[in-house]
């Protein structure tokens, strides 16, 4: 969900504008995150938490690693499920000098109308809670894949990490990025932000459009 369009001058969002004869629907583009190739790759078998912790319960090393990567779990209140559950619990966009902007996140991931305005050359996070339950999620990470006018002009990917189960939600902070200026910048984008694991599992995955403009609640 990177608001920013990889910081790019006008110059760059121009270059793009002038290929607009050969531009490419995003829907025919979505999966330019190479999930493709990461599916590819051979697992291991998958265990429950339970079993999990079971094993190698005599080499203590391992033993010493498991415990503190649960931290606090409940021992007694685990499962046999080996799906790990993530629900995602708040999307906020922080910023100096202004509230945080607490972004609503629907349950079929597509926020009607514009989601939100970004400020030109603000510089901002991206901050989410999360709740991990049934089982470790490993490798969880964050892509994202934007356009304007039809034409892809940012993509990332943000590793997140491992994770094992717990009560207490996990937050997290992105890196800081700057949102891109100038007339050619300011105007509407549409993005679609995933998360995934591993296993190539996506727990969320959102479609949204956002504005950038000259301030945060303007029109223009």
């Amino acid at each position: 969900m990177s608001l920013a369009v990889d910081g790019p001058s006008s110059s760059n969002i121009m270059d793009n504008d002038k290929g607009a004869a050969e531009k490419k629907s995003h829907e025919g583009d979505e999966d330019d995150d190479n999930d493709q190739d990461e599916s590819s790759l051979q697992l291991g078998p998958q265990y429950s938490l339970r079993e999990q912790l079971e094993k190698d319960k005599d080499d203590e090393s391992l033993r010493k690693w498991k415990e503190q990567l649960l931290g606090g779990v409940d021992i007694n209140n685990i499962g046999e499920t080996l799906e790990p559950e993530v629900k995602f619990l708040s999307v906020a966009i922080v910023a100096p000098d202004r509230e945080d902007i607490v972004l609503a996140i629907p349950e079929d991931g597509k926020p009607p109308g514009l989601w939100f305005t970004l400020k030109e050359a603000s510089h901002y996070r991206l901050k989410f809670s999360f709740q991990v339950s049934n089982n470790i999620v490993s490798g969880l990470r964050y892509t994202n894949t934007v356009w304007k006018t039809g034409v892809k002009v940012y993509s990332t990917k943000e590793m997140i990490g491992t994770f094992s189960p717990q009560l207490e939600p996990y937050t997290h902070e992105m890196p800081e990025e700057t949102a891109p200026s100038g007339f050619l910048a300011r105007g509407s984008y549409t993005a679609k932000s995933k998360f995934l694991d591993d296993d190539n599992k996506c727990y969320l995955e959102i479609n949204y459009t956002f504005a950038i403009r000259k301030d945060w609640g303007s029109a223009e």
